[in-house]
């Protein structure tokens, strides 16, 4: 009886588990196992330097509107990725249109479906957020409201 209460307690909260928790700064950025819009595992790098998260159409459409433009392998050489919260999304929508756009793009993005997943994430549909990485801690959170100021993160690092 108390292996069989041992198992049902784990088995309740290993879901718990695969939930990120809130990014803060000067925390490690809680770590995410996510699926690209290739349906191929998506995590962040140790190398990670910059996460842009689009928590909204109009976030989601800035980022695609610079990252569009830019050639294969342009976020990589930034040490930089995309992650797009498509939790809020008709599934309908998601796999009609959502999905297929960005599998047409030259660059990964993990996407969350699961409104779970990013608990606790600033989102804010309307702005990219910009989460700068430092040995995988969050050193600083800021916000990208145009396309010149997301060009301007996206400059390459000394």
């Amino acid at each position: 009886m108390k292996k069989a209460l041992c198992t049902l307690s784990l088995l309740l909260t290993l879901p718990l588990t695969l939930l990120a928790g809130p990014v803060e700064v000067g925390q490690p950025l809680p770590a995410l196992s996510l699926k690209d819009q290739h349906d191929q595992a998506w995590q962040l790098t140790p190398e990670t330097k910059l996460v842009l998260f689009a928590a909204g159409r109009k976030a989601s459409n800035l980022v695609l509107a610079v990252l569009s433009t830019q050639p294969k392998g342009f976020l990589e050489q930034r040490k930089a990725a995309y992650l797009a919260d498509m939790s809020r999304m008709p599934g309908f929508i998601t796999r009609t249109f959502a999905m297929p756009s960005l599998r047409a793009q030259p660059f990964k993005v993990g996407v969350s479906l699961s409104e779970d997943t990013l608990r606790g994430w600033a989102s804010e549909p309307e702005t990219v957020l910009l989460i700068d990485l430092e040995q995988g801690r969050v050193s600083r959170i800021r916000h990208a409201n145009t396309e010149a100021e997301l060009r301007q993160a996206l400059l390459p690092q000394p």
